[in-house]
């Protein structure tokens, strides 16, 4: 298991990548602990490719797939979030995940003004 910690301002983006495995049934969920209200986590789109590119881009059967997660810290900031990804497989919810990321993210607040 991988932990990141990460310092975001208010209102500031970050992308996360995580390798899937949605062709074994696996999929990336996600559960916000201590200050869960200074952060947003939702999974990006899939950016489409257009023509013939996609065609070429398109994974082979089986192979991971990258995903993309993007986390926003709300303003108006000041706070603390641990946000652990699992990678579960959900008809079978018993069984331990497959692999699993922990991002700690400090969510500072902007002091004075202009």
């Amino acid at each position: 298991m991988e932990v990141r910690s990460i310092v975001l301002g208010p209102d500031e983006p970050y992308e996360l990548r995580l390798t899937g495995r949605g062709a074994r049934g696996y999929v990336w969920t996600w559960q916000v602990t201590g200050d869960a209200d200074v952060v947003t986590v939702a999974e990006a789109p899939e950016a489409e490719a257009p023509g013939a590119a996609a065609a070429a881009a398109a994974p082979l059967p089986g192979a991971p797939v990258e995903r993309t997660y993007l986390i926003r810290a709300r303003p108006p900031g000041g706070g603390r979030a641990r946000i652990r990804f699992a990678q579960v497989r959900p008809p079978y919810p018993d069984e331990a995940p497959y692999d699993e990321f922990v991002l700690d993210v400090e969510v500072v607040a902007v002091t004075g003004g202009a």
